[in-house]
């Protein structure tokens, strides 16, 4: 993973609402941005920077359908960001 795709999602993991939309992301699979302003009781333009910073990030994909935006993990990206953070321990 280069460095700066590393500072990316390291930064986008430093939010506590970013981490607890990857958390509650790894046990649903998926969400809607409906489902995190209901989960994190911020307004829809704040859950849509947020959720911006996580897709610019590469940690987490979304796909637009009709009105809905469906949020998942970027496994790949994870495990890529996972095996970075082992070489440093």
């Amino acid at each position: 993973m280069e460095p700066k795709n590393v500072e990316k999602a390291t930064g986008a993991i430093a939010d506590k609402y970013r981490l607890s939309i990857l958390l509650e992301l790894a046990q649903k699979g998926t969400l809607t941005n409906s489902d995190v302003q209901e989960m994190t009781g911020l307004s829809q333009p704040c859950v849509s920077h947020h959720v911006k910073l996580l897709t610019e990030s590469g940690l987490v994909e979304s796909q637009k359908e009709g009105r809905n935006v469906f949020l998942s993990l970027n496994k790949q990206a994870l495990s890529d960001l996972g095996d970075f953070l082992k070489t440093l321990g």
